[in-house]
């Protein structure tokens, strides 16, 4: 079991991945796309992450704090959540019911 701070320090991580490729997790929710069990589980999943310290390089690395830079293309191969990432950046790109329809 992984303790609150350990926790804490991946859904940091999880959430700055996710911004640096672009993906709203807030608005992925709100879309019915993502559920808070689904966050649960990425971040459990990235707290078992073999070596956290490469993650917060490559994020310092593509760092997003540019607003006029393009998100990255894909997490890095090491990343649990690589998957995860791709799926919901995918639906993300992808229109609505609602927004098809307008």
């Amino acid at each position: 079991m992984f303790g609150a701070r350990a926790l804490n320090r991946h859904a940091a991580l999880m959430n700055r991945m996710a911004e640096t490729l672009g993906v709203d997790l807030t608005e992925a929710m709100r879309r019915g796309q993502f559920s808070s069990e689904g966050w649960r589980d990425a971040v459990v999943s990235c707290a078992s992450c073999d070596d956290p310290t490469a993650c917060l390089h490559w994020l310092a690395d593509h760092a997003a704090d540019d607003p006029d830079a393009a998100p990255e293309c894909a997490a890095p191969d090491y990343c649990n959540n690589r998957f995860l990432m791709a799926c919901l950046k995918e639906a993300m790109d992808s229109p609505t019911l609602e927004e098809g329809a307008q």
